[in-house]
C-alpha cells in the first residue's frame, strides 16, 4: 500500500502536474493540501477519470484538503478538526481506507510571528494533539499526514540560522510537534533516514530548488499499530522541477501487507 501526501498549491491551476504525477507513480492513497478551491470547484471528474475516488473539504481561495483512493472505497470519518466550532478554515479531513484511518491535514503557517497567526497555529496544534491522542486510544492503524508547516530539527532546514524567528521553526512550534510525536507516533521519513538531508519544499525565489535550499515540512506520522509495516519512504523531488509545478514535492511511504 503506497500512500502519498502532496501540497498542490492550487488543485485546478496545477491539475496537469497532479494528473501526470498520478499516472506516473500510481499511489494507492493521496492526501492533498492547499486546494485553493471552493467545494463545488474541485476537479472531481478529472480525478475520477484518472482512476481515483475522492473526498474533499474546500474553501474559496485558501486552504482546502482532499483524500484520493485508487479503485478503493473511501469512508469519510470527519471533516474539520474538533475543538473549535467557530474555526471555518478547511484544514483537516479524515477517512477509513483499507482498514487504515488517514488524517489529512494542512497546519497553519503562523507568520508573521509573533502575532495572532502564530497564536492560531499553536491553538490548532493543541487541537490536533488532543485529537491525535484520542485516535491512539482506538487501537487501530492511524496515519496523520500532510503539510505540518514545521521543520522539527536543524537537519530539516537549509541554513537553520536564518529561520530562528520564523513560525515554521520557532522553539514553541518545534516543541508542539515534538509533544505530538512523543504521544507514540513514528516520523516515517526520519525513522528510515535518521541523518540524511531530505527536503519536501523549495521556495520559488532565489533558485531554491536548483540550490537545494529546502525545508522538510510535509510529514507522515504513524501510530504503533501501523509503524511496523513501514517498508520505504521518499520524496518525488523531480516533480518540483516540472513546469508550472507546486513549490512542494510529493512525499510517500509504502506499507507492507493489507
Amino acid at each position: 500500500m503506497k500512500i502519498a501526501t502532496y501540497n498542490v498549491n492550487g488543485v485546478n491551476g496545477r491539475l496537469p502536474v497532479l494528473l501526470r504525477w498520478l499516472e506516473e507513480t500510481q499511489p494507492d492513497v493521496v492526501c492533498l493540501q492547499e486546494l485553493k478551491a471552493p467545494q463545488e470547484k474541485f476537479p472531481e471528474q478529472a480525478i475520477r477519470d484518472a482512476g481515483y475516488n475522492a473526498i474533499w473539504h474546500g474553501q474559496k481561495s485558501w486552504n482546502g484538503v482532499a483524500i484520493l483512493a485508487r479503485d478503493t472505497e473511501i469512508k469519510e470519518l470527519r471533516r474539520g478538526l474538533p475543538g473549535d466550532e467557530e474555526d471555518t478554515q478547511s484544514r483537516y479531513i479524515e477517512a477509513l481506507i483499507n482498514g487504515v484511518v488517514i488524517g489529512c491535514l494542512y497546519l497553519p503557517n503562523g507568520n508573521p510571528a509573533p502575532g495572532p497567526k502564530l497564536e492560531y497555529k499553536l491553538q490548532w496544534f493543541e487541537r490536533l494533539t488532543t485529537h491525535a491522542a484520542q485516535l491512539l486510544t482506538y487501537d487501530v492503524p492511524v496515519i496523520l499526514t500532510g503539510d505540518f508547516n514545521v521543520m522539527p530539527t536543524e537537519l530539516d532546514v537549509y541554513k537553520p540560522e536564518r529561520w530562528v524567528d520564523d513560525a515554521l521553526f520557532r522553539p514553541e512550534v518545534r516543541a508542539a510537534f515534538k509533544n505530538l510525536v512523543d504521544q507514540g507516533w513514528t516520523d516515517a521519513i526520519r525513522t528510515l533516514y535518521p541523518t540524511e538531508t531530505i527536503y519536501t519544499f523549495w521556495d520559488y525565489f532565489r533558485n531554491a530548488y536548483g540550490r537545494n535550499a529546502g525545508l522538510r515540512i510535509d510529514h507522515f506520522l504513524l501510530s504503533p499499530q501501523v509503524s511496523g509495516r513501514l517498508k520505504s519512504a521518499g520524496v518525488d523531488r523531480d516533480v518540483r522541477g516540472w513546469e508550472k509545478t507546486s513549490d512542494h514535492g510529493p512525499v510517500w511511504i509504502e506499507l507492507a501487507g493489507e
